[in-house]
């Protein structure tokens, strides 16, 4: 269902619904019908027997925001019926809140007004592949029908790898997945997944046609969605829908008698997976994806063939080398003249060939390291949770200076005009001289200072962790303060008079640079302490919601957002068209910097919460896992 972003015709004034005030209780809801006093409907996008999905704005963002509301309505006497009717429900809430994964929706609320039920979730824009098939008089591409199956084995992998309990979606088909403008797949309607469990039956639930013999007789697996999805394969392939034939008769419409343009290796993928028993299909989801991208390696040019090459590059990337530390690297590395250098919580600052990850030298201090090393003069200056600032020789590692705080230090430091700016938990900034490590200045700021000082001319901007963006002189003068809700540990960025940070509250902030009053505000869904990375059209930051965000700085509006499987900690890194960012569900992501598509991600076997370093087209980062990996880019 696709749905374009116009206005409403009529801005006339709303109410809050009250069911009681339809004359038909199963009727559908009208436009400017407001629920919970928040939820504001434009129009229905699709109805069925027992309720709709409508297209809504969430009223309480001064942006136009769009979700999408599925009602249920719960229109039966029997008062049994009615209570499973609404459970099976909140299930499919439930659901859907405990998982996260770009291919899914992402629900918002839910809340029920007497007999009708209401689930409040991300609005998908697009097309349903029924639709597209439907409309395309010709065969569709095949190559892109691959790129869209590797696509949906991912998604698969994901709710079948799922913990405590796989999650088994059980309904695959063309109308329940939906392709984005971006041309990325996204599964809909969860009314019937569950949690699987080993040996459990029950009624047969599914659409006739994609299902297999198994789900027939009510029994539910991983592999039934493995048959659907061959079943959905088969159909795009061929375009005749399998609901129009006999069951399990796919054998009988062989897909290269129908479609010549589809290799033997295509056909066979197919095959094997509308299997009639379940242990002849592949072993899984993942095993099928890997025999898809053989696949999509084989055919195809132009726009489909790069969108192929960049979900290969998932599958191939290797690292060029990696380092172990005695302990978790939680920030960045920083690469000079051939030399690497990152600090972990061992207390460890190390040096390393950059080139072949050889090691150089560390130097101990007696606490973590949270920050990311600076280089200036041939001099590594950091900040160590010991409570001091250290200036080390660059080449041979030994100790130039220390100076002490009353705090731990968690900021990187910047340098200017020979001074190092540097935040500490003693509630201070501490300006000190590169070369003696005495102090010139310090500056007062109310608490903690854990993000890294941004220099501009003769000023600086820093955040604190009572919720404050200061702009301040070097002589320690506050020139201003704005003010968020919670803690700015987001280091801020400056770009044509304007300052953007984030805030544990949830916003990402824009104010102007010389006076500190705000100009606008985007709002994501869980805090940040990641530090946006700012052009002169966008800005890409990442969200504890699990998030990469780019935003359009003239709008203020979202451009993309890209969904990784845990909270984004990790600052993005702009390369050329690219944006890499790390996440805690282990991934190093490489997304394209205009559709936010995803083009290779490596997984690291531990959290990342560090941000990535590129140097000589080799991409530097840490994990909680002790090691430190370069990458080819």
């Amino acid at each position: 269902m696709h749905v374009q972003e116009d206005s409403l015709e009529d801005q006339t004034t709303t109410r809050n619904f009250n069911p009681g005030e339809l004359e038909d209780q199963g009727s559908q809801l009208k436009p400017k019908t407001l629920l919970e006093n928040r939820y504001l409907v434009e129009r229905a996008l699709g109805t069925g027997g027992m309720g709709a999905v409508y297209l809504a704005r969430d009223s309480r963002f001064s942006v136009t925001k769009y979700v999408a509301v599925k009602e249920i309505i719960a229109q039966v006497t029997d008062a049994a019926l009615r209570e499973i009717m609404v459970a099976n429900f909140e299930r499919e809430a439930n659901l859907l809140a405990s998982i996260s994964h770009a291919a899914i929706p992402k629900i918002h609320d839910f809340f029920s007004i007497n007999n009708r039920s209401y689930v409040v979730m991300e609005y998908i824009r697009g097309k349903d592949l029924e639709s597209i098939v439907n409309e395309n008089k010709e065969n569709l591409s095949v190559q892109q029908i691959a790129i869209w199956g590797i696509e949906l084995c991912d998604v698969l992998h994901y709710l079948h790898t799922r913990s405590p309990e796989p999650i088994v979606f059980r309904d695959m088909k063309p109308s329940n997945i939906m392709v984005t403008p971006e041309n990325h797949v996204v599964l809909v309607d969860f009314g019937i997944a569950k949690k699987f469990q080993a040996g459990q039956k029950g009624t047969m639930i599914g659409t006739e046609g994609y299902s297999p013999p198994e789900q027939y007789r009510g029994e539910s697996s991983p592999k039934v969605d493995i048959y659907a999805l061959g079943a959905t394969l088969h159909h795009l392939l061929t375009s005749i829908d399998p609901r129009d034939e006999a069951p399990f008769t796919f054998a009988e419409r062989p897909i290269r008698q129908l479609n010549p343009d589809v290799s033997i290796e295509f056909e066979t993928i197919v095959e094997m997976a509308l299997q009639y028993n379940a242990d002849e299909r592949f072993k899984d989801a993942n095993a099928m994806k890997e025999a898809l991208i053989q696949v999509a390696r084989q055919g195809g040019s132009g726009y489909h063939a790069k969108g192929t090459a960049a979900i290969i590059r998932d599958y191939e990337i290797k690292p060029l080398w990696d380092f172990e530390c005695e302990d978790e690297i939680r920030g960045s590395a920083v690469v000079q003249d051939g030399l690497l250098y990152v600090g972990a919580y061992d207390n460890n600052l190390y040096a390393l060939d950059a080139t072949s990850g050889q090691f150089k030298w560390k130097y101990a201090s007696e606490g973590g390291i949270a920050g990311t090393p600076t280089y200036f003069e041939n001099s590594i200056f950091f900040g160590s949770e010991d409570h001091r600032v250290y200036a080390i020789n660059a080449l041979s590692g030994r100790v130039q200076w220390s100076y002490s705080t009353d705090g731990p230090i968690r900021s990187t430091p910047a340098i200017q005009d020979r001074h190092v700016f540097i935040g500490s938990d003693d509630e201070h900034i501490h300006i000190i001289n590169t070369t003696t490590g005495r102090r010139a200045t310090k500056i007062n700021a109310g608490s903690p200072v854990r993000s890294k000082p941004l220099i501009i001319n003769d000023g600086l901007y820093f955040g604190t962790e009572n919720g404050d963006l200061f702009f301040a002189d070097f002589n320690g003068k506050i020139r201003w303060r704005a003010n968020a809700k919670r803690a700015v540990t987001s280091s801020p960025s400056i770009n044509n008079g304007v300052v953007y940070f984030g805030s544990l509250d949830g916003q990402f902030y824009a104010v102007n640079a010389q006076t500190g009053w705000p100009m606008w505000r985007f709002r994501m869904e869980r805090g940040t302490i990641s530090s946006p990375f700012v052009t002169d059209q966008f800005a890409y930051i990442g969200s504890a919601d699990g998030n990469i965000y780019c935003i359009n700085l003239q709008t203020s509006k979202e451009a993309w957002h890209f969904s990784t499987g845990h909270q984004v900690s990790s600052s993005p890194l702009l390369h050329n068209d690219a944006i890499y960012c790390g996440s805690v569900d282990n991934n190093i992501y490489c997304l394209d910097a205009k559709t936010g598509n995803l083009r290779w991600k490596f997984d690291t076997g531990g959290a990342i919460t560090g941000s990535p370093t590129i140097a000589n087209n080799i991409l530097y980062i840490g994990s909680l896992n002790h090691f430190l990996y370069a990458l080819p880019i």
